[in-house]
């Protein structure tokens, strides 16, 4: 038995043998197949031990990740950001409750400090007496889906807020904010271009608070400063890794703000023919700006960029029709001032012809021809007041047609009112000082100017027109320094400082003060005229600037002499100084306040502090409304 028994036990040894030999080679080939699986999977494979200790990670995870096999194995990769660690334990506590955990999404650091969004799959890994020896994780890397959806989202709410926001500075500080979740920055700003000037400044400003939004919106620079100019000027996505060593990053802004900027990015905005500003957005949450930041702000410019245009377009057109309506009424009031005017003289004119009647009566020389001359005369000056009268009440309907009425009035007046004179007397005299005092108000001049020190100058000037307010219960004070000479005319300074003077004791009340200071700023001499008095509206100081001026309504003068308060006078005084300005090189800028307590042009102050309500000393009303009058002059 034994020696037939002993050649099936070496055949069987030799099956054994055999058969091992092919397990062998299958476990091989199952390796390497396994092997070049993993090598050639697109997605990061990552193997661990249960203490975490890295077993294999496939060439995917290094590409990804950027850590190698050889720089990890054996050791922990600490790749789990901080406010993920309590969701990482709730998912491998998930693993190990279902043996499983599939598409559980969450995010990573890559070793260069990238953060990117994962889902993760993954299985826990068994030992031969079948206990969990490590897990396997394989980690899809979503980043880009990701930021397309959240891109997407984003891209729809800026789209359908484009139709919700009728105001641009509420459009814009919208779109800022699902920026700084888009990117995930700290700050997000949007900057416009402000082409007059060839400046850049900040319209939205979405950084910490709104405090930090008022710091930023104070700022104005040059469009060829700094990262945003220079990516406005070249019109070309900008990344700034360390603004700190930045060679023409703009300190202004953070010495003038709340902002440290560690790193930013900035596109243009384009619209196809032109660049109309600046997106920018720094100190990224995680990681450092990339392409992908670019491609997604650029993304959003291209949605923005018409509608921000539109929008500003929009605004630009209700200012102007803003603007419009308010020089409507300036005109209004400035027409129904002109035929206050107008009714003035007529009326002193009447007056004196029906006394002229009278005297030649008293002196028994009645002449037929004379009496004829003097009911022509006055019917057609009762003409004129009837005329001027319905132009008053077509104002009060506010119909705007009674400006070309006026005009036509004016003319026709003045023609003939020259004709009556010259055809019904003889008395050539009274022609020619009619001629003489319209060219006096309205012809050219022949003046030349001088040298003129203003300090001398001032101090005789205002001696010259104290007697004029010497009645009003007003302080004046004065400070004046010496200077050098300046060269205008005299009768232009005469212009000059008797307007901003009498403007000042017009709008102050009794018991107010004046302020009059002559001072050298930068070399050049500055005159400074300061009220405590009730102030400019914005309405009407934008007026002042833009070359209309409105005086005060007709019915507030009607009784009232220069100087008076709110006399209002013809009005011009600012407008007038404003034109020669440009003619003889001045600067001239208006610095007012209007008084709290009657916020609007209707709104009336009683004259005087001590019947002011509001005031218990006059010190009240000086801290609550005033207006400074800058004038300064160059030297040649």
């Amino acid at each position: 038995m034994k020696s037939a028994d002993n050649p099936s036990a070496l055949q069987n040894a030799q099956k054994a043998e055999k058969s091992a030999r092919k397990l062998y080679q299958k476990s091989r080939l199952a390796q390497k197949r396994l092997h070049t699986l993993l090598k050639f999977l697109p997605d990061p494979v990552f193997a661990f031990t249960l203490d975490k200790k890295v077993e294999y990670i496939n060439p995917a995870f290094e590409r990804v990740f950027g850590w190698t096999l050889k720089e990890v194995k054996g050791k922990n990769i600490k790749f789990i950001p901080d406010h993920l660690i309590a969701q990482a334990k709730k998912g491998m506590k998930q693993l190990f409750e279902n043996q499983s955990i599939h598409e559980f999404e969450t995010q990573r650091y890559t070793k260069d400090g990238r953060i990117l969004d994962i889902s993760i799959d993954g299985s826990i890994l068994y030992d031969e007496q079948n206990k969990p020896a490590g897990q396997v994780l394989i980690l899809r890397n979503i980043t880009t889906e990701k930021r397309m959806e959240k891109s997407n989202q984003i891209l729809f709410r800026i789209s359908r807020a484009l139709h919700q926001y009728l105001e641009l500075g509420d459009l814009i500080a919208f779109i800022n904010k699902e920026i700084q979740k888009l990117i995930s920055v700290e700050g997000a700003f949007i900057l416009l271009a402000d082409k007059s000037k060839d400046q850049l400044y900040f319209f939205s400003a979405q950084y910490r608070n709104a405090e930090s939004e008022k710091k930023f919106k104070k700022i104005r620079f040059s469009a060829d400063q700094g990262v945003s100019g220079r990516v406005y000027k070249t019109g070309e996505p900008l990344i700034i890794l360390d603004a700190a060593n930045c060679p023409f990053f703009l300190r202004r802004v953070e010495d003038e703000t709340d902002l440290v900027t560690k790193n930013m990015l900035s596109v243009p905005i384009k619209l196809k023919d032109r660049i109309i500003g600046v997106i920018s957005v720094t100190n990224k949450s995680h990681g450092e700006f990339d392409n992908t930041d670019v491609e997604l702000l650029s993304m959003v410019t291209n949605t923005i960029a018409l509608p921000i245009e539109n929008t500003r377009i929009h605004e630009e057109l209700k200012r102007s029709y803003k603007e419009l309506k308010t020089l409507n009424r300036a005109k209004d009031n400035v027409i129904n001032h002109l035929a206050h005017e107008l009714k003035t003289p007529v009326s002193v004119l009447g007056a004196s012809m029906k006394l002229l009647s009278k005297k030649l009566k008293a002196a028994g020389l009645q002449d037929p021809l004379i009496e004829k001359i003097l009911t022509r005369g006055q019917r057609n000056l009762n003409r004129i007041l009837d005329i001027q009268y319905e132009v008053e009440d077509l104002l009060r309907k506010k119909d705007f047609k009674a400006y070309h009425i006026l005009n036509r009035l004016l003319d026709a007046c003045k023609d003939e009112l020259n004709i009556l004179i010259e055809s019904e007397t003889d008395n050539i005299d009274i022609i020619k000082r009619v001629h003489d005092a319209i060219e006096n108000l309205f012809g050219p001049k022949k003046i030349q100017s001088k040298y003129l020190l203003l300090n001398e100058y001032l101090i005789n000037r205002i001696d010259q027109l104290r007697p004029e307010f010497q009645h009003r219960n007003c302080v004046l004070n004065t400070r004046i320094d010496k200077n050098i000479p300046v060269f205008i005319p005299p009768e232009i300074l005469d212009i000059i400082t008797k307007g901003i003077i009498r403007n000042a004791f017009e709008y102050t009340p009794d018991a107010g003060q004046i302020d009059i200071v002559l001072k050298n700023t930068g070399n050049d001499p500055e005159l400074i005229v300061t009220d405590s008095g009730i102030g400019f509206t914005r309405e009407k100081l934008h007026l002042i600037f833009e070359n209309y001026f409105t005086p005060p309504d007709s019915i507030d003068y009607s009784t009232k002499k220069p100087y008076d308060f709110n006399a209002g006078g013809r009005g011009f005084d600012l407008l007038r100084i404003k034109i020669f300005s440009e003619k003889y090189h001045f600067k001239i800028w208006i610095d007012s306040n209007r008084c709290g307590v009657i916020p609007k042009d209707n709104d009336i102050c009683p004259g005087d502090i001590h019947l002011c309500r509001a005031c218990k000393t006059p010190n009240d009303c000086f801290a609550s409304g005033g207006t400074s009058i800058h004038i300064k002059f160059p030297v040649t």
